[in-house]
């Protein structure tokens, strides 16, 4: 994990960051591939929940809702701008 990589759950709504990678395994990993979460795709948190969890977003012009569980095991690079 490099320096500046941190995973979905950390960035606050309307942060954008780059995917760097993804440790989610079995079929939700094929899933989310499928959706568009893979390695140097553009995420954007949309919204989230107001307990905090599920979190909204959106990448490849799909908007998904995940759980903490998967989100803190997707991580990413800052695209600029305040992301935490």
């Amino acid at each position: 994990m490099s320096i500046s990589e941190l995973s979905l759950d950390q960035v606050k709504v309307g942060g954008v960051v780059r995917l760097s990678r993804i440790e989610v395994q079995g079929g939700m990993r094929r899933r989310l591939l499928d959706l568009g979460f893979v390695p140097g795709n553009r995420v954007e948190v949309i919204q989230r929940s107001p307990l905090g969890d599920p979190t909204a977003f959106r990448v490849s012009n799909t908007t998904i809702a995940l759980r903490k569980e998967e989100s803190s095991l997707i991580y990413a690079e800052p695209e600029g701008g305040d992301i935490l």
